[in-house]
């Protein structure tokens, strides 16, 4: 059984994640509230990322707005992560996680707004989401429709004010894509 104490991807996120926003504190002064400077450093500033701030296409996805932000993703982060901890190896987990947050950020450039500002993990947890729930369902040879009705409703169930649903998108299609391919790619017998 794997727990916060283990080394395991999961775990690895979320301390990564606790120690940006920790760092982003410290030089916004603020723990509460990430500051406006932290946040066009190294979240996505979509008009930064068209004139060459390509770093904030991945730093976007450990910078949080706020500790009520950033408390909520990590707890979806753990409970979704900790099932992707059993069902994959840790490199499949990380190229879930990168790849979904990189294609939730790069749906927020191509569609939102140049002068849009977005940060956090959940295109990556979406992502993460995403691969768990149809590769159980594809490895126990169940129809995948199940799976992509509950993607929907959950994404439906995040929109909302100040939400970049681009990014949740963006990163559950990928997840979704990516957890497809590697169950039918591998053989279980049970």
């Amino acid at each position: 059984m794997r727990t916060l104490l283990k080394p395991t991807p999961t775990t690895f996120l979320v301390i990564a994640n606790l120690l940006v926003y920790i760092y982003t504190s410290v030089v916004g002064g603020n723990f509460i509230k990430t500051s406006d400077s932290a946040l066009y450093q190294w979240g996505q500033f979509n008009l930064y990322v068209m004139n060459g701030w390509y770093w904030q296409l991945l730093t976007s996805i450990f910078v949080h707005v706020d500790i009520i932000h950033l408390s909520l993703n990590m707890f979806f982060l753990l409970i979704f992560g900790f099932r992707a901890d059993e069902l994959f190896s840790s490199e499949e987990y990380f190229f879930i996680y990168f790849l979904s947050g990189l294609s939730g950020n790069l749906l927020t450039l191509l569609l939102m707004h140049p002068l849009t500002l977005s940060a956090g993990a959940s295109g990556a947890i979406f992502g993460i989401f995403g691969a768990c729930v149809i590769y159980l369902r594809k490895t126990f040879g169940q129809s995948i429709v199940g799976a992509l009705l509950f993607s929907f409703l959950l994404l439906v169930m995040t929109a909302g004010r100040g939400v970049n649903i681009f990014a949740h998108f963006g990163g559950l299609a990928a997840g979704l894509i990516i957890g497809y391919g590697l169950a039918k790619s591998r053989k279980i017998v049970f």
